[in-house]
Parts: structure tokens; C-alpha cells; sequence
């Protein structure tokens, strides 16, 4: 799933590209998609795309008349189309035309689908409730000062708490910071809450940095670019120690025993407890 680096690197794109163009059609592809009702899509034809910005996980963009928000969710991608296409590939969800340049949000994944929404310039619509951005002072506020009880794996994926961060930057910030993924917040030392601020912000500057020498839009396929996360089975690049996992529903998440638990391999089960 495209993060804070991923999404932020993309708005910047977007951004230099398409900020001052006009706005010639909102076309959606696939009515399920499109979130809201009004405006409609033909209401904003002919209007000046003034910026692109980001905000947690979504793309904002604020057009004269009102302001588009995509969300890409786990397999939504943004693909640039010179010039726009009027073909509908497998897949595509919407395309909106700046004159030479077509933007087409297209979905390659089965579950938590992209979506959009055209929502007046003064309507936050689902950026609304989202907490602070993790490069803000009330986060830091949180990781220093906080005694949220919930394991910190739930907490640094929880938008409401922080926006942006996934379940890859997560597990790569956890692992960076020598943190246990259930363990909680409550429970740390001033040493080790400075260590997790520094983790987390160290894990999305490096991302970002290599997310900003990307090109176009979003491919679905985003590379192998995850310290830990989705490398279970193989070696830590820390220590040496096999990377483990912890299996839900649908997701997993990543750890090191010998960096992050104190060499407890914690159980693979949905709602896992630590082996005895």
C-alpha cells in the first residue's frame, strides 16, 4: 500500500506537472469508485488546477471550484497518460484531462479499493479526523509525553493517531527503533520514546528521498523497498537473525527476536500471544 513517502514524492510530481493547467474533463470510469454526488464530475470541467498536495494518504487536489481527493487504499495506482487515452483499461476507475496530459486512477488489487471525491473547496470530506502528520510537533508531543496503551504496531498505523504511515513503515520503523511490535507506549523509557520518534522519522526521510527520484505516476509494482517488512524467513540485515512474522486475516506484520524482543518469537496467529 502507497505510504506518506510514496504519496508525498507523487503529489510533488503532480504538482510541478500539472499546477496552473486546466482541468478539460473528470471522467468516471467506474461509478462505485466516486464517493460523492455533488459536484458531479462535468461541474468541474473548465476549472484551474491551482496545487496538489498530500495529507496522510491521500492526494489532494484544489481546483478553482472545488477540491478532488484520491485515496489509493492497498492496489489503487496513478499511471500518466501523453497524450490521454480514451481507451478503459482492466482496472481503471477514473482519468481526468489537463489538455496533452491524462491522469488515469486505475486499481490492480482485490480488497480496500481506491477511490475519489469532489468535494466543495471547503469540505475536508475524509481528511477530516485525521491526526497529525508524523513530522509535527503533536506527534512528537505523543511519542514523548503520551501513554496510549495500545501495541505500538496499532498505534503507528492508526490515522486517527498519526496520518500516513502504513503497515511497511511501521514494521521497518519499529525494527529500526529495536522495538517489540506489541509492546506499548506507556511502557517505555524516555530513551527509547526518543529512539522511536527518531526511527520513524529517519525510516520516512530515507523513503522519501528515494521516493523523489521516481518518474510519472505510480506503478503497480512500487519494488522491494522495505528494510523488513514482507521479508520474513530471511536474515536481519541488522544482525543476522531470521526475520519472523505474525499473520492476521489479511496482512502480516514483520519483526527480529533478537533486535526486538529480547529472542522471544512471538506467536503466528491471529491475535498472538507470546510463545512460552
Amino acid at each position: 500500500m502507497p505510504e506518506l513517502p510514496e504519496m508525498q514524492a507523487l503529489a510533488e510530481r503532480l504538482d510541478a506537472a500539472l499546477a496552473g493547467r486546466t482541468l478539460d474533463a473528470a471522467e468516471a470510469l467506474q461509478f462505485s469508485a466516486l464517493k460523492t454526488y455533488s459536484p458531479g464530475p462535468g461541474d468541474v470541467a473548465g476549472a484551474r488546477l491551482e496545487r496538489v498536495w498530500r495529507r496522510g494518504k491521500y492526494l489532494v487536489a484544489e481546483l478553482e471550484t472545488a477540491r478532488l481527493v484520491v485515496h489509493l487504499s492497498q492496489g489503487g495506482r496513478i499511471e500518466i497518460e501523453e497524450p490521454p487515452r480514451s481507451t478503459r483499461p482492466k482496472g481503471a476507475l477514473a482519468r481526468f484531462r489537463f489538455g496533452p496530459t491524462g491522469v488515469l486512477l486505475r486499481e490492480y488489487g482485490t480488497q480496500r479499493k481506491a477511490g475519489w471525491w469532489l468535494l466543495a473547496r471547503s469540505d475536508d470530506g475524509p481528511l477530516e479526523g485525521l491526526g497529525p502528520e508524523p513530522f509535527d510537533d503533536a506527534f512528537a508531543a505523543l511519542i514523548l509525553e503520551g501513554g496510549d496503551r495500545r501495541p505500538l504496531y496499532s498505534m503507528l498505523r492508526d490515522q486517527r493517531t498519526v496520518a500516513g504511515i502504513g503497515r511497511g513503515y511501521t514494521d521497518d520503523s519499529l525494527h529500526e527503533a529495536r522495538l517489540g511490535p506489541f509492546t506499548t507506549l506507556a511502557s517505555l523509557d524516555r530513551r527509547q520514546r526518543v529512539a522511536l520518534l527518531d526511527a520513524v522519522h529517519g525510516v520516512l526521510e530515507r523513503a522519501l528521498a528515494s521516493e523523489r527520484r521516481r518518474r510519472g505516476g505510480l506503478p503497480a509494482k512500487l519494488g522491494d523497498r522495505f528494510t523488513v517488512h514482507g521479508r520474513a524467513g530471511r536474515p536481519c540485515p541488522r544482525c543476522g537473525d531470521t526475520l519472523r512474522r505474525v499473520s492476521f486475516e489479511s496482512y502480516e506484520l514483520v519483526y527480529c527476536p533478537a533486535c526486538q524482543t529480547g529472542g522471544r518469537v512471538l506467536a503466528d496467529r491471529r491475535l498472538s500471544r507470546l510463545i512460552r
